[in-house]
């Protein structure tokens, strides 16, 4: 019997009536996927801290899911180690032992960046096939699940400039597989944002989606910086704060020639570069929080600043203790999982000017 429907009514309303629940699932599974991604990075920043980016010398993405097994591969992967300067000229003597410490977090880390693969994919291509994808979105999560395929590949690329002659990765590679990995992440909250309910609520003041666009942008630029500086070590020098070096402004920033490479290979410089960014943020935030409250102080907008505000303060107060305390490990992660925290938060703040996504 054919289902009749009234003048005022059309089958495309009961699509349209389902939508919010194929939205929520899409959300939940981002938020899986941004969870994932967290998760990865501070293993990656963990990795990178014990040293044990290197303890894997071969890139084996479908056999190296399987680690060392026996008595004699673990003989063998040890042995792959032992040919590398790391091993030669800061580990030599190291046990085998000792070996798999190192071995665990880099084997971890490796294990983690294939499962996310699996966490982005699988649902991607369900929801894709049940209609729960809406077309805007359908390449755009092509595009980030291609440039996660492409990370594996970065990080490879990473790994591969600490075994030949460096005793570790280059800070470019690392700084460069950081900032993929937090592409994606602030990919992945601006969609999900972006299938999230909006307030009504207008922005404050003319200029508030410029400076919530100018905040993100710059807290990616901030973790690019903290990325040189977990490259060169250069957390692990000047421990004072405010002073560096027992200046305001410490000398020999600009020693090499020319003088642009300090910006990238001085520790120094790098260090304290990265210093005059978090004065910048905060700088920032302040202003965008004073902006918004002095505008429109009971808008979302502008209870959002100051949240943003509040975790761009806390992320500053983990970092003076950190260097403080000359970089423990505990403090360092803490630090790089405030400053993915505040990524999100910027991210998702600044797509909260554009509304939610209309109705397909």
């Amino acid at each position: 019997m054919a289902v009749s429907h009234p003048a005022n009514e059309s089958p495309i309303l009961d699509v349209n009536a389902r939508q919010p629940r194929g939205r929520l699932a899409v959300r939940i599974w981002l938020g899986v996927v941004l969870m994932t991604l967290f998760c990865l990075v501070l293993v990656g920043g963990a990795t990178r801290l014990t040293e044990s980016g290197l303890s894997i010398t071969e890139w084996k993405p479908i056999h190296g899911v399987i680690p060392p097994l026996s008595a004699e591969e673990w003989d063998e992967e040890f042995t792959l180690y032992q040919r590398i300067p790391q091993y030669q000229e800061i580990n030599k003597g190291m046990t085998v032992d000792e070996f798999k410490t190192i071995f665990w977090w880099e084997w971890s880390h490796r294990l983690l960046a294939r499962g996310i693969g699996v966490v982005f994919a699988l649902p991607l291509i369900f929801f894709w096939a049940t209609g729960r994808i809406e077309r805007r979105l359908r390449w755009p999560l092509v595009g980030l699940l291609a440039l996660g395929g492409f990370q594996g590949f970065i990080g490879w690329w990473m790994v591969s400039s600490g075994l030949a002659v460096r005793t570790d990765v280059s800070q470019y590679r690392l700084a460069t597989h950081l900032v993929i990995a937090c592409l994606i992440f602030a990919g992945c909250m601006w969609i999900m944002r972006g299938l999230s309910p909006h307030s009504a609520d207008r922005a404050p003041t003319g200029g508030s989606r410029t400076m919530a666009m100018v905040i993100a942008c710059f807290a990616m630029f901030q973790i690019y910086l903290g990325a040189l500086v977990a490259g060169l070590d250069a957390g692990f020098a000047y421990n004072t704060w405010p002073l560096m070096d027992g200046a305001i402004v410490p000398g020999d920033l600009f020693i090499q020639k020319p003088a642009f490479i300090n910006l990238f290979e001085n520790p120094k410089t790098v260090q304290y570069v990265h210093r005059l960014g978090a004065y910048v943020l905060f700088a920032l935030v302040l202003l965008h929080m004073i902006g918004s409250l002095r505008a429109a102080p009971q808008t979302t907008h502008a209870r959002r600043s100051v949240v943003l505000f509040l975790l761009v303060t806390a992320q500053a107060a983990i970092g003076i203790v950190t260097l403080v305390m000359q970089v423990p490990l505990h403090w360092a992660l803490l630090h790089q999982g405030g400053a993915l925290l505040v990524l999100g938060f910027a991210v998702a703040h600044w797509r909260g000017f554009y509304g939610e996504y209309p109705r397909s």
